[in-house]
C-alpha cells in the first residue's frame, strides 16, 4: 500500500478549484492507499492572518473535508501545526535548498510581484516546508493541482539532493497523483486563469444556490463568437472548463455546438453551469452543516490524527538527524 499525502492551506472556506484540484481525489484514493491529509495552518501564516480567525479557518477546513468525504476512520486528518516535527524537518531540509532556486518559482514571484510590502522568508520557503510535509511521511503520491506542479518538482529535487549529498537512498521521490488524469486548475469566475480565495472569484462549498447563481451569472463573457469554429477567449474558455467537470459529456457537447455555429446564448450557458454546480455543492454544503458545530466529534478527529501523524513523523526526523550526523552523547 502506498503513502498519499496532500494538504490545503487555512486561509478561509473551501471552492470549488480546492474540491476538483484535490478533495475528490482524496475521498478516491483514501481506501486504495495509505493517506494523511492535512489542514495547512503553518502555510497560511505567510499571509499574516488575523489570531483571532486563524482557529475559525483551520475549522472550515477541517469541517469541509469531512464533509467532502474523507474518512477519519480510514485516513489521517491532522493540523499542520500540531505535528511540530515539521518544523525540525523544515529547518533541515532549508539547509539544502538555494535561494536562487526558490527565488524562481512562479508562485513566490507572482506573490512578491502582487504583494512588495509582503515578501517574507516564509513566502521564499514555503516550496521548503510543503516537502517536510511530504517527506516528513516518505509520500509516494500527492494529489495536486496544476498550480503545484513546479512545488512537487522542487521537492522531488530536495529528496535527491540529499539522497545524495549523503550517499543514502532514504527519501523517495514522490508524484503527482490524478488517477492518470491530466491535472485540473479551475479557473476563476472574473476571467483569471485560477480561483483562488485571495482573488474574491470563487464558487465556495457552502454557499447556497441563490448565491452561486448570482455569482454565475455576473462571470465575465464577451459579445460572442463572430464566425464558426473560432478560438475561445479565455473568460469563455474558463466557463466551458467548469462546465466540463461538473456536467455531462451531453451537456457540454450541446454548448460546444452553439458555439461553433455561432448559435450559444451565454445566459443559457450560464443557467446550465449554475444548475450542476449546485447539483455537486448541495450534498456537501448539507453535510458541512451537519458537522460544523459537533465540536467534540472535530476534536477528537484532530487529536487522533495528530497522534498517527507524530508517530511517522518521530522516525523519519529521528532518521534524518542520524543521516545528517547529529548523534546523542
Amino acid at each position: 500500500m502506498e503513502t498519499v499525502l496532500s494538504g490545503i492551506r487555512s486561509t478561509g472556506k473551501l471552492h470549488l478549484g480546492n474540491y476538483f484540484g484535490a478533495l475528490r481525489n482524496f475521498t478516491r484514493m483514501q481506501h486504495e492507499n495509505k493517506c494523511f491529509f492535512f489542514i495547512a495552518d503553518y502555510h497560511s501564516l505567510t499571509t499574516h492572518p488575523d489570531p483571532k480567525i486563524l482557529h475559525g479557518n483551520v475549522k472550515n477546513v477541517l469541517t469541509e473535508y469531512l464533509a467532502a468525504g474523507i474518512d477519519p476512520e480510514v485516513s489521517t486528518i491532522y493540523v499542520q501545526s500540531d505535528v511540530t516535527e515539521v518544523c525540525e524537518l523544515y529547518l533541515l531540509l532549508n539547509m539544502h535548498a538555494y535561494m536562487g532556486e526558490l527565488s524562481k518559482t512562479v508562485s513566490f514571484k507572482e506573490k512578491a510581484r502582487k504583494h512588495p510590502d509582503n515578501v517574507n522568508a516564509g513566502l521564499l520557503t514555503y516550496p521548503t516546508l510543503m516537502a517536510a510535509d511530504i517527506l516528513m511521511h516518505n509520500a509516494d503520491k500527492v494529489p495536486v493541482g496544476k498550480d503545484q506542479e513546479q512545488h512537487l518538482e522542487m521537492t522531488r529535487k530536495f529528496a535527491r539532493r540529499f539522497n545524495n549529498m549523503y550517499g543514502v537512498e532514504y527519501f523517495k521521490e514522490p508524484v503527482a497523483y490524478n488517477f492518470g488524469e491530466e491535472l485540473i486548475k479551475i479557473p476563476g469566475l472574473d476571467g483569471s486563469g485560477k480561483m483562488g480565495k485571495s482573488e474574491g472569484n470563487c464558487i465556495y462549498l457552502d454557499e447556497d444556490a441563490k448565491s452561486i447563481e448570482k455569482k454565475v451569472k455576473r462571470a465575465l463573457t464577451d459579445e460572442g463568437p463572430k464566425e464558426p469554429n473560432s478560438v475561445k477567449p479565455d473568460c469563455i474558455e474558463n466557463l466551458f472548463t467548469i462546465l466540463k467537470v461538473v456536467s455531462t459529456d451531453e451537456v457540454v457537447q450541446h454548448f460546444e455546438d452553439k458555439w461553433n455555429t455561432c448559435e450559444i446564448r451565454y445566459g443559457d450557458l450560464k443557467k446550465q453551469l449554475a444548475e450542476d454546480i449546485i447539483k455537486v455543492t448541495t450534498p456537501i454544503r448539507e453535510r458541512i452543516q451537519d458537522i460544523q458545530n459537533d465540536d467534540a466529534y472535530l476534536h477528537k478527529v484532530v487529536t487522533e490524527g495528530a497522534e498517527k501523524a507524530r508517530e511517522s513523523a518521530r522516525k523519519t526526523v529521528r532518521e534524518v538527524r542520524e543521516i545528517m550526523g547529529f548523534k546523542k552523547f
